[in-house]
């Protein structure tokens, strides 16, 4: 799985820290990236992520994650070493990710940003974390599950254009295959104080982690340490959720089924090339003698499913294999 030659100069991706720091959880050398930011602002780029994935890695490749870091994996106490525990947990994330030949180097110094990770040629990868984590050690598993991700993308050669993309697409991606839970247990609020990692808000993390969650069959609720990390979850749940109660989905409640039943009757009776109701996920399209067929993103990878309007049948994403009961 080796990656792209390596340039004349190794590219540094770091992770932003993001939160009005200060008491328990930061301090003067930390930045200052003003409030959390809550919500789903980024999600046309998450499920994006998501599609990606199965597209480059497949769908057996992807069951292979099935089970997630178990929180004794990557245990951090103040009485262990700090040097022999950050690699310690870096090789866990290692192992978990499949990157058995890859060596991370980790190191401690003052810097703006939680952490930082080189991607050469490799096999050796320097990771570099805020001095914070030196008294915030609980946080390290979540810091490398983010740059030792960095380090497995660089390896598939996948990518998204743009810092602000990329970054996201690394956090679903370490959300999805099974680290990111720990990346969301970061998230921590108390009074004027919080702290975040990361670029999905999170409630987004919560998403990606509950889209897992239902995947395979987890349940990922009791590994959180955080309050405020567990509530994230429960709203990414319940927008999870919703993607499959969108039409042509059978479990789709009443609105939008009758919203559906609409829009086709307005697509069969006009009988356009194409008709992209606005605020639904689906589409209509006929093509001359041709039925009607419908679009729809498939609930659990988001690639695109096109069937014929027919009533009630069954669809299979070709991507990821899930089997959609439809009533179309």
């Amino acid at each position: 799985m080796g990656g792209p030659a390596a340039g004349p100069k190794p590219a540094v991706l770091r992770i932003k820290w993001e939160g009005a720091l200060g008491g328990v959880f930061g301090g003067t050398d930390v930045a200052d990236d003003g409030p959390v930011e809550h919500g789903f602002p980024h999600l046309d780029t998450v499920r994006a992520a998501i599609t990606a994935l199965y597209k480059r890695l497949s769908y057996d490749t992807v069951r292979t994650f099935s089970t997630s870091v178990p929180p004794a994996d990557v245990a951090f106490c103040d009485t262990d070493d700090l040097h022999l525990g950050a690699q310690r947990v870096a090789g866990e994330l290692v192992r978990h990710y499949r990157l058995p030949d890859a060596r991370l180097i980790v190191s401690f110094r003052e810097m703006k940003h939680a952490a930082n990770v080189e991607l050469a040629a490799g096999p050796e990868y320097f990771v570099e974390l805020n001095d914070r984590f030196r008294t915030h050690r609980e946080d390290i598993g979540a810091a490398l599950a983010h740059e030792v991700m960095h380090v497995y993308l660089h390896r598939l050669d996948l990518s998204f254009p743009g810092v602000r993309d990329n970054e996201i697409l690394t956090d679903t991606a370490a959300a999805y295959l099974g680290a990111g839970w720990l990346l969301l247990d970061a998230f921590r609020e108390h009074g004027s104080a919080s702290q975040k990692l990361g670029y999905l808000t999170p409630e987004e993390f919560g998403y990606v982690i509950a889209k897992r969650a239902l995947f395979f069959g987890e349940d990922p609720s009791t590994w959180f340490t955080s309050p405020q990390a567990y509530e994230a979850y429960v709203k990414g749940m319940a927008r999870a959720r919703r993607d499959e109660q969108q039409p042509p989905l059978t479990a789709a409640g009443w609105a939008g089924r009758r919203r559906y039943a609409r829009d086709r009757r307005h697509a069969q009776e006009h009988g356009r090339a194409q008709l992209a109701p606005s605020g639904v996920p689906y589409s209509f399209t006929a093509a001359g003698h041709e039925p009607l067929r419908v679009s729809f993103p498939c609930p659990t990878c988001h690639q695109r499913i096109r069937v014929p309007v027919r009533g009630r049948m069954r669809a299979r994403c070709a991507l990821c294999r899930t089997v959609l009961e439809c009533d179309t």
